[in-house]
């Protein structure tokens, strides 16, 4: 593992978090959903500080550490050979891992399946962003294994000439 490879992904995780945060903010015009405090108190929980009234500076912080280091794990995915689409969308679901242990481990959060279907949507909306625009910029920054299998032409339902 490169050394190179963890930073571009930091550098893919900030990418992914300003487009997730970006799509955040306009879905809230149009929804009028009110921030989600639940980061702040999570990380308020982890390292043991003393729990405010929502604040926006821990509630940045935690949202925007971890999707930063996150894009660790994605330059190391990419670096490995697990890229484009696929590699995406399994790191989709480390990073909805990531969030739902800390918040139910420290007792902030909730069971996703136990919130409302329309809070799910949005929940894997915004992760699904997150991931995506994470893994493409890891993906161009960060060269694969000289192993990684040569492309295959795609199939078509159309005759076969």
């Amino acid at each position: 593992m490169k050394s190179e490879a963890l930073l571009q992904g930091l550098l893919a995780g900030v990418a992914g978090v300003a487009a997730m945060t970006l799509a955040e903010k306009v879905e809230q015009m149009i929804t009028k959903r009110p921030n989600s405090y639940v980061p702040q108190h999570t990380l308020e929980h982890l390292l043991g500080l003393e729990e405010k009234p929502d604040n926006d500076a821990r509630n940045w912080a935690m949202h925007w550490g971890q999707g930063i280091l996150m894009g660790a794990v994605r330059g190391i995915m990419a670096e490995k050979g697990i890229r484009g689409p696929v590699g995406s969308f399994l790191f989709m679901n480390l990073r909805l891992l990531n969030d739902q242990t800390l918040e139910n481990a420290t007792g902030v959060g909730a069971l996703p399946w136990t919130w409302p279907k329309d809070e799910q949507a949005i929940d894997l909306l915004h992760k699904g962003i997150y991931a995506f625009v994470t893994g493409a910029v890891a993906d161009t920054l960060i060269d694969g294994p000289p192993t990684t299998p040569d492309e295959r032409e795609g199939w078509t339902l159309g005759e076969k000439a």
